[in-house]
């Protein structure tokens, strides 16, 4: 009988993971599903590219995943029990349960409208496609000189204002940042970001708490009144909540918490990478949710399951940070180098150099979605069925 692997979720993660699998195992001792509401892939560090009316390359699952022996299933994900060892999904043919032996949980996260009041009613977010299509749509019927106010100037916020900047210099674009501009980054960095939001012309207000969100405007904790046609909220995200409702041993924001090999610290039949896991990085800081360190994330469980499964040495490399990518428009871009736990250095790279660099790695994460067997070394194990039943039963694999 085929060792049954479930693997929730078709983001960066999710699509590596499946396909590592594929590349690590016989296709007769395991059955792979891939579980993910939508056919096609989501270049999710491009959203704010697609809210300014730019197209996005079609990447769909049915093509990357053809002759891989992974089984594409277009599902929503409305249950877990990791007791039980089954998942609930619902399709356009019902509802339905699979069971598993082995779950890789991919879901990701969402956006955070972090309780304030409005937030729901009146902001637009780019946390998935659907929002940013949303977004998308407003800013087309926005006549020049309307106010766009960004809040959040974290990574999400930085590129979504000047993206919109750029590409709408028509518009009275602004940034609220709970911070100072920039703050995390080298003296170098911030320089470089402050000239290119001159250069936009994008308004910053710093340090400004938001405390409200209402039509044409938002409020902040000092009693100020930003004018906002559109508000567009950036201010994190939350991970998707079908963690928390199960038994799995979770951190306060809802991830799952996991070793070093990605695998679930209460259920050693789950596995979870990307946004939806709880990994700790260099000097014992949890990693953020990143490509950059979900990547690699996905590439541990994968690797870590295959030799669990087929009696190979079990795998556990320490994930750490080497820059962060910042595309600043299409024409401008910021590649701040970082220590290993993402403490900002002295270099940076700046200019249209950086954007050249930054468009590079994004296709490169795109690609290695859409090309999920390929640029690995073929190393397909057979499954040992003693370790294949351990796992099945729950217990502990070595």
């Amino acid at each position: 009988m085929q060792h049954r692997i479930i693997v929730l979720g078709a983001g960066y993660t999710g699509a590596i993971a499946a396909g590592r699998l594929a590349k690590r195992l016989r296709r007769e001792d395991v059955a792979i599903t891939l579980v993910n509401a939508e056919p096609d892939f989501v270049e999710r560090v491009r959203m704010h590219q697609l809210a300014t009316g730019q197209d996005l390359k079609p990447r769909s699952f049915g093509e990357m995943f053809a002759g891989t022996g992974v089984e594409l299933r277009i599902a929503k994900v409305t249950g877990v029990d990791v007791d039980r060892r089954t998942v609930a999904v619902i399709d356009a043919n019902g509802a339905e349960e699979l069971a598993y032996d082995m779950l890789v949980y991919a879901l990701g996260s969402g956006w955070n409208a972090q309780g304030v009041p409005g937030t729901a009613e009146h902001a637009y977010e780019i946390a998935g496609r659907p929002g940013a299509l949303r977004l998308r749509e407003r800013l087309a019927r926005l006549d020049a000189g309307q106010s766009v106010v960004v809040v959040g100037g974290g990574l999400t916020g930085l590129e979504a204002a000047t993206e919109i900047a750029e590409a709408r210099p028509d518009l009275d674009v602004a940034l609220a940042a709970r911070g100072g501009l920039g703050d995390w980054l080298s003296p170098k960095g911030r320089g470089h970001l402050r000239k290119v939001f001159g250069k936009l012309g994008i308004t910053v207000h710093e340090h400004a708490t938001v405390t409200g969100v209402e039509a044409g405007r938002v409020a902040t904790a000092d009693g100020k009144a930003i004018p906002a046609a559109v508000t567009v909220w950036t201010t994190g995200f939350a991970v998707h909540p079908i963690a928390k409702a199960t038994t799995l041993e979770v951190a306060g924001t809802g991830q799952i918490v996991v070793d070093g090999t990605m695998r679930s610290v209460s259920h050693p039949d789950v596995y979870a990478i990307g946004d939806a896991a709880m990994v700790m990085g260099p000097g014992d800081k949890p990693l953020r949710m990143s490509c950059a360190s979900g990547t690699p994330a996905a590439w541990q469980a994968a690797d870590a399951i295959a030799a669990r499964l087929t009696g190979g040495k079990v795998p556990n490399t320490p994930i750490r940070y080497f820059n962060q990518c910042i595309s600043l428009g299409r024409k401008e871009g910021l590649i701040q180098y970082v220590t290993a736990d993402d403490r900002a250095v002295q270099a940076v790279l700046t200019g249209r150099l950086a954007a050249v660099y930054k468009e590079l790695i994004c296709k490169g994460a795109a690609w290695g979605v859409a090309n999920p067997t390929l640029g690995l070394p073929t190393r397909r194990r057979r499954v040992t069925r003693e370790r294949a039943a351990v796992g099945s039963a729950g217990k502990a694999l070595a």
